[in-house]
């Protein structure tokens, strides 16, 4: 199962094992069970102090990983390879005792958590969100002995994830409810079930002083701008949504210039990695409601959070980044996680065998019909527009393949479903008027982006389409408030190109500080 490089890598890994573990194995006659037993068997042969012993759980294949002699462990149902082999490295570090590398003030709200949590997680080897989530509470089970923490690949418990109706992953269900569907944060989820998380994250931010730098978004943009102020000993603040952005959503990035391929939440990680050498303030998990402009140029501008609390800082870099942009028809939000999906790359296993359509004629949906064409039964591709958009190259690609239909100039208006899950889906011949129903069971939307700048309507200058105008230095409308990213009007929206438009805002912002009048930063700061 391992080959001879993630052997070695596995094998200086559990050299920081620190307490014995066994490798509970529930296992059948099956093919899967046999390749779960190799595998358990080579990580066994790499430690004296890992064991496999013989389990009887419901699940089969599955394995817990147990620190002997306690009830400390999490549990895994299938074969955690793919993006979820790191999930299966933490897990064997952590319950051997190896310090977690979260920051003791959340570890230690996750020991102090009351009460009893059960949860389980469906994810699928392909989804680039999933170990996030399973890492998560695989670390919280490990620290708190109320709670435990299966993750369960769906692609090998069909059954299961039919009768719970179970159309996306990360789905995470806590004591047999649904919990929540998508990526989450450690904190995020933390959050959800600690009552009092989110009353002290607004205390605490209440607390902070005003910023000379309050950037706002924590993608790529924001990222390059917080390392370029805070580089000139600025005092800086980042207060993110989640930190990385859409690059988190993002799986295979093969156009990032010095890197031939990496993965986005790999990116985001290293991102995030890179500010905190710095002397940044990173406030996570913060939505901004509010923008309320400096009275006077020089003044603090005020960022109201949705939690009540504010920040405010004497400059302001906008990134909120972008979102995708839903159809926005009749069913859509009804059925979203329930047949109606935006990463391809996440849910497409989900559908193996089923027929499914994709929204969207550019690099983005072809590429997604493409991927899931090897997955499913039949993709229906449906184009707004007379033709596609999408390079040439990908075109060629996808009439190639016998199984997918592409219909342009129809505009998809509604999605049908049964009340559970998605069973089709009608859409309007834009040359004929005419109706069509499609049957189907699952639809992936890849129809672009759509900027996130509803709270600043108002507040600075915004184009029709919603983004955020700024100049070749990244100013606004408002002195002192600086853009970047995907959220402006700035074209070709590339996280290289983020990047660099946060660096710019970054030097903006600097120069626009030092060019203050010494008079009007000393009436500030009185």
């Amino acid at each position: 199962m391992l080959d001879t490089t993630l052997t070695q890598q596995l094998k200086a890994y559990l050299v920081n094992i620190r307490e014995p573990i066994e490798l509970v194995a529930s296992l059948g006659d099956d093919a899967k069970s046999r390749e779960l037993g190799e595998l358990l068997g080579e990580i066994a042969a790499l430690s004296d102090k890992v064991t496999v012993v013989t389990g009887t759980d419901k699940r089969v294949p599955s394995f817990m990983i147990r620190r002997a002699g306690t009830d400390i462990g999490v549990r895994f149902a299938g074969l955690p390879m793919g993006h979820e082999f790191t999930s299966l490295v933490l897990a064997l570090l952590q319950v051997g005792g190896h310090p977690a590398k979260a920051a003791q003030d959340l570890i230690q709200q996750i020991k102090d958590i009351d009460g009893d949590f059960a949860f389980e997680t469906y994810f699928s080897l392909s989804c680039q969100n999933c170990p996030d989530v399973v890492q998560a509470l695989n670390l919280m089970s490990v620290l708190n002995p109320r709670i435990s923490h299966v993750a369960i690949d769906g692609a090998l418990f069909k059954e299961e994830v039919d009768s719970r109706k179970v159309m996306a992953v990360p789905t995470v269900f806590l004591n047999g409810e649904p919990f929540a569907s998508g990526r989450m944060e450690l904190e995020q989820i933390v959050a959800k079930i600690d009552s009092g998380a989110a009353t002290r994250a607004a205390e605490k931010i209440k607390a902070q002083e005003p910023f000379e730098v309050l950037i706002v978004g924590g993608g790529p943009a924001g990222a390059a701008a917080a390392i370029y102020t805070a580089r000139k000993g600025i005092r800086t603040g980042v207060a993110a949504e989640r930190f990385g952005g859409q690059v988190l959503d993002t799986m295979d990035i093969e156009n990032f210039i010095s890197v031939s391929r990496t993965e986005g939440p790999k990116l985001a990680s290293a991102m995030e990695a890179h500010v905190k050498d710095y002397d940044v303030e990173i406030m996570n998990l913060q939505k901004a409601a509010k923008l309320i402009p400096a009275r006077t140029e020089g003044g603090y501008h005020e960022v109201v959070l949705e939690n009540g609390a504010s920040l405010k800082g004497r400059t302001l870099i906008l990134s909120t980044g972008a979102r995708w942009r839903q159809m926005g028809v009749p069913g859509e939000e009804e059925y979203r996680n329930k047949g109606v999906a935006y990463c391809p790359h996440c849910d497409g296993p989900l559908y193996k065998g089923k027929r499914v359509a994709v929204i969207g004629g550019g690099n983005s949906g072809v590429e997604a019909a493409i991927d899931l064409a090897g997955i499913v039964a039949h993709v229906t591709l449906i184009e707004f527009d007379s033709q596609l958009r999408a390079d040439a190259v990908l075109q060629r690609k996808l009439a190639s393949l016998p199984n997918v239909k592409i219909i342009t100039s129809a505009l998809t208006s509604k999605v049908d479903g049964d009340g559970d899950r998605v069973t089709g889906l009608s859409y309007k011949d834009r040359n004929s008027g005419t109706e069509h129903d499609v049957a189907l069971e699952g639809i992936f939307v890849q129809i672009g982006l759509v900027p996130n700048t509803e709270w600043l309507k108002d507040a600075v200058a915004l184009s029709p389409r919603g983004e955020i105008e700024i100049d070749a230095r990244g100013e606004t409308s408002v002195p002192g408030v600086f853009a970047a990213g995907d959220c402006t009007t700035v074209p070709y929206k590339q996280i290289v190109i983020a990047m660099g438009a946060g660096s710019t805002a970054g030097l903006s912002a600097f120069d626009y500080l030092i060019r203050l009048p010494a008079s009007e930063e000393a009436a500030q700061a009185a």
